[in-house]
Parts: C-alpha cells; structure tokens; sequence
C-alpha cells in the first residue's frame, strides 16, 4: 500500500517516525525534523534510500541556494573513481563530507594518497571503509604515517601491501602506540626484519598496549624460545591474538580430548599456529582423527599441524580416496597413510587421485564431490 501513496505522503508517514508521543515534546521534536529537500538532495543527488537519508538528513542540513560545497565535492568524488555505490556508502557514514572545501581540503589528501598508490576502486575502498582519515591532518597525521611505515617497510609497494592488507593502519596513532612496543621488541632482541614483516602481515599484534605485549614477550620467553628465532614471533602473535578466559577454554577443550598441559604447552612452543585453531575446529578434527581414522593421540601431538587441516574439504575427501586404494591393494604395504593427508593439494591430486582415476570408476567423482560439496569448510 505505501508503494502506491505519492512520495510527499509518504515522506511524511517516515518522518512521524522521529516524533515522540510525548505532548511535552512536541514542540521541541517538531524543530528536528529534516527538512524535505535536504532528504530529497540526499536521494536524488547522492544515492541514499529513503530510511538512509531520513537518517542522515539528521546529522546535516543543506540549502536549496547554497549546494556549492555538496556539488564540489560530488563532481571530485565521481572524478576519482567514486562510483554511486561508494558515495552512497561514504555520505551515510560520514554526512559533513558534503560540506567539505575540495580545494582547500580533499584535494590534497586524495592527492596525497593517489600520488602513493591508491587510485580507482582501491582508494575508494580505502575511504568508504575509513572515512576518518579524511578527517585527520595531511601534514599531522597522514604524511607522517607514510614515512613511519616506509621507515621499517623499506617502500611504497610494502606500506601499500599493508595498508591493502589492513585498510585501518593508517588510522592509528604510531608514535603513541606502535613506536613504543617496536622499541620494545627491538630491546628484547627481536630481529628488525621479523618487526617489519610482522608490521605488513599482522599489523594488529603490535597495536596493543605495550604493558599487555610485555606480559605476553614474558609467557613466550618462559616455553624456552628465542626472540631471534621466527617461532617467538608466531607465539608473541597467537597468543597476543586471544585473552586469558580464551586461552583457557582451548586448554580445556584439549584436555578434554586426551591432551596433558604438558603436551598442549610443549605444542605450543613448536607449532603455536595450531593453537589458533577455534575450539569447534579441534574438536572436530581430534573427532575425525581419533573415531574415523582411529590415530592415536601421541601422532597428533608430534605433529600438530594435522589440527589445522579442515575436515570435511581436505582430510575426509583424502582418506575416502586412500581407503579404496588401500581396498585394492594399491597403497605399499605398511604404509602409514596419515601422513599423505600431509601433501599439497597438487601432489595428492596426481599421485592418487588422477594415477588411479581411469582404473577406479568413480574416484574422481568421489574425491571432487565432496571437496566441491564442502567447498565453505575452512
């Protein structure tokens, strides 16, 4: 029925919707309310849906004879790949940018940025996801992040995988945050190198309070490991990565399923990506392991990194596969196949799966089924 009302009716049903039922109130909310042509301007000129711009309409007020700014900063918008989506999307989050001086303002930010690799698609990506940048200086904050990453980035193409990597980096506050804890690891003995490379792949590790990376350095240094050696830096991640109660619940998750303290810490220090496994994701991979495979604990502890391996996309496809070629004798005699659930996808694939495909009707099929079936499982 409101599709068939003409858009002034409707308009004023939706505007109703910002009034209190409060007689005390009336007065008072009635000065609020949007005005038609700003809601107007924000749908027909901006993209916005009416809920959208009802809403925003609230944050900003535009005049019939004054949309100078607006139309200035619209036509510079669409003139660096801004398409109607990203506009839309950067006037709902960030409404004031309508009343922006291009010149004096955007222009040379948008310049900045282009000038260092963000251009077309990536650079309005990069402003719809942190419309906040355009609210910090150039000079106080924007340049400065770009010569504080290329300082341990070494260059425009690493500080641009960064920033790719994480569209946020830029927001944060380097000298207050992320100097002090590089200063940190640096004391400790932390290779330069591992700092940089930390800074491009996992940023948000060293985006911490520099007291909580200290305990976290502290734990680590206790498993025996070396801040000189890369797995002090996988640790110092993992670990930096979950609280306390998370933790926790991992360690009760494997304990529950046969693991020691001793074994889950003694994992930890050789392969602490495991432990970044989620909790459904161990449980179901000790399942399938232990139930279907019938492997013993002690193998899965030696080799930890069977619990990152997703079950129903890698491992049940595999074994469904070895099991019929173990059927036809076709496997070595003795052979110890869990360790093939261990070979990159292109080596299984050749080695058992094609080899075997025109002898076995069907193995191909099964094999693909069920990976393609289970193609969401990570």
């Amino acid at each position: 029925m409101a599709a068939n009302l003409p858009f002034r009716n409707l308009l004023s049903l939706m505007q109703n919707r910002f009034l209190t039922t409060s007689a005390a109130k009336t007065s008072s909310t009635s000065q609020l309310l949007p005005s038609s042509f700003t809601i107007n301007y924000l749908m027909n000129s901006c993209g916005l849906p009416l809920e959208a711009a009802l809403s925003t309409s609230q944050k900003l007020k535009l005049k019939e004879n004054n949309l100078q700014r607006p139309q200035a900063v619209l036509t510079f918008l669409k003139s660096h790949g801004f398409d109607s989506t990203h506009i839309a999307e950067l006037i709902k989050k960030c409404p004031m940018i309508l009343q922006s001086k291009v010149e004096d303002n955007l222009k040379p930010k948008i310049e900045f940025l282009t000038q260092n690799g963000f251009v077309g698609t990536l650079l309005a990506d990069f402003i719809v996801l942190n419309p906040v940048i355009l609210r910090r200086g150039l000079s106080s904050h924007i340049k400065p992040s770009f010569q504080f990453l290329n300082t341990y980035l070494e260059n425009n193409e690493n500080v641009m995988a960064a920033v790719k990597r994480s569209l946020w980096l830029l927001n944060y506050d380097f000298t207050g945050i992320l100097q002090p804890n590089i200063d940190f690891l640096i004391r400790e003995g932390v290779p330069l190198h591992s700092i940089s490379k930390l800074i491009l792949t996992q940023p948000r590790t060293i985006m911490r309070k520099v007291n909580r990376l200290e305990d976290v350095a502290q734990t680590v240094k206790k498993l025996g490991l070396e801040p000189a050696s890369s797995v002090f830096m996988h640790a110092l991640r993992v670990l930096v990565s979950m609280n306390e109660s998370t933790w926790n619940r991992k360690m009760e998750v494997l304990k529950s399923l046969g693991w020691s303290e001793e074994d889950i810490w003694l994992v930890f220090k050789n392969n602490p990506q495991c432990l970044a496994c989620s909790e459904e994701k161990m449980r179901s991979a000790m399942d399938f392991y232990v139930n279907t495979m019938e492997m013993d604990i002690e193998s899965i502890i030696r080799y930890p990194r069977f619990l990152m391996y997703a079950v129903d996309k890698r491992l049940r496809p595999r074994y469904n596969v070895l099991k019929v070629l173990k059927s036809k004798n076709l496997l070595k005699e003795g052979k110890n196949y869990a360790w093939l659930l261990t070979l990159n996808e292109n080596t299984f694939y050749k080695n058992y799966v094609v080899k075997h495909s025109d002898s076995i009707p069907g193995l191909m099929e099964l094999y693909r089924g069920i990976t393609m079936a289970k193609d969401k499982d990570s």
